[in-house]
């Protein structure tokens, strides 16, 4: 099937750090895309759907998932491409940082747009699923290729990256372009939450 466009390659791997997902199904030898997010955010979905459409048999559909949460899903077909992402992403079944990643301001968007979100002055990156040593790395990375100072961020018993408030300011001038317009809120300077009052910042 070729190779990803660079706007499909920046896409796909901000959602790998966020909540894309890459599988061998049925233990077939190569891997697909799974897009699935809540069905309140179903606009992203068709803007990553039409990126991906190429290698997509069926359209998104929304789907019962745990509990009462709807999700809003589409997964691309088994293909060497993805296999090669898959790779990249994955050690023994599980999801890592691969050391050569590299950013630019449409991942970076997409990384924020599956899993940032912001409180008061700074942008909060849900890491959680990744380990400290990886979150040492990506926090190394933001800063050598954005210029962005982050720290570690204590959310309960895990750890997530928190940008600085000075780095906040230039990391929101990088993304906006890129956030789609139902989830640009998501920037918005909202008030600190109750969750966030009981963090401890490290």
């Amino acid at each position: 099937m070729g190779s990803l466009t660079s706007a499909q390659h920046a896409i796909l791997i901000g959602s790998l750090l966020g909540d894309g997902t890459l599988r061998r199904q049925n233990n077939r030898l190569n891997a697909l895309l799974e897009v699935n997010h809540s069905i309140k955010q179903s606009t992203y979905v068709d803007w990553k759907w039409q990126h991906f459409q190429e290698y997509v048999s069926t359209p998104p559909k929304a789907r019962k998932s745990n509990g009462n949460r709807i999700a809003y899903r589409f997964t691309t077909r088994s293909l060497p491409l993805f296999t090669y992402y898959y790779e990249q992403f994955y050690v023994n079944g599980k999801k890592s940082i691969p050391y050569n990643l590299k950013l630019d301001p449409l991942s970076l968007a997409v990384w924020f747009m599956d899993d940032g979100a912001r409180s008061r002055s700074s942008i909060y990156l849900n890491t959680q699923q990744f380990s400290l040593l990886e979150q040492s790395f990506l926090q190394k990375i933001l800063l050598e290729q954005f210029g962005l100072v982050s720290a570690l961020n204590r959310d309960k018993h895990y750890f997530r990256i928190r940008v600085s408030t000075s780095s906040t300011i230039i990391m929101k001038k990088i993304i906006e372009p890129y956030v789609v317009d139902d989830l640009k809120y998501k920037l918005a300077n909202d008030p600190v939450t109750t969750e966030l009052k009981n963090e401890i910042l490290i």
